[in-house]
């Protein structure tokens, strides 16, 4: 009979709607899908549609870098929820890795950016906008029969704004998509020509192009990333104040309107550092009959290569009685609604956040012991790559000592190339093949002889005693326990 043994140390399980941005001591922490790995989607947006929570967004995972033109395009990423904390990845939006799209948004470029999805009840398509750098418009649009593609791209829209500029410039940027109550749907877009403005403009009936109404200025300059919701009547446009590429702190203010084509009030801060990141989207969420603002914000790896490390900060917005946005609070935790069912297929993998630093004077070691006699059939290890490693990463197995450190000479050893493991940190399935006694301790050390780039893992806060300890040294012979408790990883034993 199978026999599975799982060491994946898992923070207790928070109550139902509870999501974590933070740790205690303000730590950013790893959001995992439901097989363990990192949620690798940025810069995009959650929507509802049938009951369901979708997260688009840009994946990074296979090295896209800013700037860097030899970096590829990953392309776009969906997941689903059905409460905002367990996540299934979806896979990606349309197949980006031909020769088309590579050449449309790789690191030649400036990229491709900010996947937003409404769904148009006359058509019964839903419609994408991204954020493009090889056209006039700035955008391209697609239609797909489901929220999760594939997505087929249509006709490239037209907007009011930079029209008569040449192609593959800075013209238009960072947009949201807005749907009103009767149905009109707008797009609010950054005008990089009047050199960060906000536009807003009306879309077309079927949603896939610009129809010409539109209002400029919404913001006067060195502004982006504009998000336009709908609340009491009154129309919200919460913005990047100011604009600053992949920064990590820049502020978020906001204007109000009763119109989305205006006039628009005097711009209010409600934060100077979007609590560590920058403005991604505001969502109007529907739950059993309760209206949620969802604001997002991207916390970015601040300007580093591997923006696949970025995380989130997910919160409501609250407002007074007045209709005004409370500055935002940057809780360590929200509850989004009590009684919200979570999936329940779980990983449990909470409270992690990551250790950017295997490298050729840092190695990690992690011991577990057997709770049976068996074949270690599998080890899985969340681990991710940095700034290009010029050599392998070395999986090995000692047996431990009473303290859990290694001892003697390894009884299994792999080595990962770099191309097995991708820029955001995701599970590494390792196959030993190796018996275990029950009541022994093992000890899984990671290490590396690379200079030029490094690896990393990810760790959690977790108990100092008792066989699920995490150690760190620099030179594989003194080793120092960990102060935040164990590495991620799952074994199997059979």
């Amino acid at each position: 009979m199978k026999s599975i043994f799982l060491l994946l140390f898992l923070i207790p399980a928070l109550s139902t709607g509870q999501i974590i941005n933070f740790d205690k001591n303000g730590r950013q922490l790893v959001k995992f899908d439901l097989l363990g790995n990192a949620v690798d989607a940025h810069d995009g947006e959650i929507a509802r549609f049938d009951g369901v929570y979708y997260l688009y967004g840009t994946s990074y995972d296979c090295g896209y870098e800013w700037g860097n033109k030899e970096a590829p395009f990953c392309g776009f990423k969906v997941y689903a929820s059905t409460d905002l904390k367990n996540w299934e990845d979806k896979g990606f939006l349309f197949d980006a890795q031909t020769t088309l799209w590579q050449t449309r948004c790789n690191g030649k470029t400036y990229g491709c950016y900010r996947p937003h999805v409404i769904y148009n009840e006359k058509t019964g398509l839903y419609v994408l906008w991204i954020n493009v750098y090889d056209n006039v418009s700035g955008y391209r649009v697609f239609t797909s029969s489901t929220p999760v593609g594939p997505f087929s791209e249509v006709a490239e829209p037209t907007v009011a704004v930079n029209a008569d500029m040449p192609a593959a410039g800075l013209n238009n940027g960072d947009h949201d998509t807005f749907i009103d109550d009767d149905g009109t749907a707008y797009l609010a877009y950054t005008d990089w020509r009047a050199k960060g403005a906000i536009v807003i403009e009306q879309l077309s009936d079927d949603y896939l192009t610009g129809t010409g109404r539109h209002v400029l200025s919404v913001t006067a300059e060195k502004t982006e990333a504009p998000c336009l919701f709908k609340r009491n009547n009154l129309y919200y446009v919460v913005y990047s104040d100011p604009n600053c590429g992949y920064c990590s702190g820049t502020g978020s203010s906001y204007k109000t309107a009763p119109s989305p084509l205006g006039p628009w009030s005097e711009p209010v801060s409600i934060s100077n550092n979007s609590c560590g990141g920058q403005p991604s989207f505001v969502s109007t969420l529907k739950v059993d009959g309760e209206i949620i603002y969802l604001y997002g914000s991207d916390l970015w790896n601040n300007a580093a290569k591997n923006e696949a490390l970025a995380n989130y900060y997910w919160a409501p917005l609250e407002f007074t009685e007045t209709g005004a946005i409370r500055p935002l609070a940057c809780a360590e935790t929200y509850l989004v609604k009590k009684n919200m069912t979570p999936s329940q297929n779980a990983t449990g993998a909470a409270g992690f956040s990551v250790r950017d630093d295997i490298k050729s004077d840092r190695q990690y070691a992690q011991s577990f012991t057997a709770k049976q006699s068996g074949t270690l059939s599998s080890i899985s290890i969340t681990l991710f790559k940095n700034k290009y490693p010029d050599t392998n990463l070395v999986v090995e197995i000692y047996p431990a000592g009473r303290n859990g450190l290694p001892t003697g000479d390894a009884v299994f050893r792999e080595e990962l190339h770099p191309e097995r493991l991708g820029w955001s940190p995701r599970n590494a399935v390792i196959n030993p093949g190796l018996r275990v006694t029950k009541g022994k301790t093992y000890a899984v050390v990671l290490s590396t002889q690379s200079t030029l780039g490094h690896y990393g893992c990810v760790t959690s806060e977790a108990q100092t005693t008792g066989e699920k300890l995490a150690w760190r040294s620099n030179d594989r012979e003194k080793f120092v326990l960990l102060p935040r408790g164990t590495l991620k990883f799952e074994t199997v034993i059979r």
